[in-house]
């Protein structure tokens, strides 16, 4: 069975590893897989990317991450007979906000609510046909206000674009007020800012998250960045050992490490990092240079 590491799992769905993190950590969408020491710890399944693709649409179609959340939770709870909640999620009809899903040839609401005396296919035409048309303004009415998640999603969706970096911070702002403790936020918000070029802040909120959460490996990384380029190399080492630590199969952190110990001079340990970062990624132009710094040594 073909597995996928997290970060080719975000390249394949365009998005950023962190997000993929966060939607683990918080028990959104965790891997099925579970391996054996030495192979990598969260890989996912094919079905692991048909599911967080489903997050994604329900996300694009304007569903918060929090009602998903919800959703996901009750029937994990209350109908473990679905094996896969995510997929089986659905929006009732065009334009609609209410989510269903199909149980014994009924479409009902994840708490169990029945829509309709149809079968799933009359049900289907109905919603096509209008006659069973759902009010989506007013079910979005009945919603509370976006929580600590849903800017941080917002953020997500925002901070890949250099025209768009003032509204993730705004987002990323905006979940930090709600949440003042949410260690993902000051990640992200963090990365925004060195982006920007505003090193104080990036630093600043890249701290904070390792304050709150000692093993985030996004804000090691991105911290072993920023004190590398300003030449603060033994404490930029110390953040790529703490995340690797935390998440020895990051393969970004193996390249990283390996061209810091040779800027360090220490070759052995540079060649063990160019080594391993092969072992989790065999193909792609970092590849090839790990393979070309490897025959330098031979030679």
């Amino acid at each position: 069975m073909s597995t996928y590491s997290l970060q080719n799992a975000a390249r394949i769905l365009k998005v950023a590893p962190s997000r993929l993190r966060y939607w683990k950590r918080t028990r959104l969408a965790v891997p099925r897989a579970s391996l054996e020491t030495e192979a990598r710890a969260a890989d996912y399944e094919f079905r692991d990317l048909v599911g967080l693709r489903a997050v994604l649409s329900l996300l694009e179609q304007g569903i918060s991450l929090r009602r998903i959340r919800g959703a996901v939770e009750v029937l994990r709870e209350r109908a473990p007979e679905i094996e896969d909640p995510l997929v089986a999620l659905r929006l009732w009809g065009e334009g609609s906000a209410r989510m269903v899903v199909e149980r014994d040839g009924r479409w009902t609401e994840p708490d169990g609510q029945i829509l309709l005396g149809f079968d799933a296919a009359t049900a289907a035409d109905a919603v096509r046909s209008g006659v069973a048309s759902i009010d989506a303004a007013a079910v979005a009415a009945e919603e509370a206000p976006p929580s600590a998640g849903d800017h941080f999603e917002r953020g997500c969706r925002l901070d890949a674009d250099p025209a768009t970096y003032a509204q993730a911070v705004e987002a990323y702002e905006a979940a930090l007020e709600a949440d003042p403790e949410f260690a993902d936020a000051h990640c992200n918000l963090g990365a925004v800012f060195y982006n920007r070029g505003e090193r104080d802040d990036a630093r600043r909120h890249f701290e904070r998250c390792l304050r709150l959460d000692p093993g985030h490996v996004e804000a090691h990384f991105n911290l072993a960045n920023l004190l590398e380029e300003e030449g603060c190399n033994e404490m930029a080492l110390h953040h790529y050992r703490a995340g690797l630590a935390a998440d020895p199969f990051y393969p970004d952190l193996h390249i990283n490490l390996a061209l810091l110990y040779e800027k360090m001079e220490l070759l052995p340990s540079a060649g063990e990092h160019w080594k391993r970062y092969l072992q989790l990624e065999p193909e792609g132009s970092w590849s090839e240079v790990a393979r070309l710094r490897l025959e330098r040594r031979a030679d």
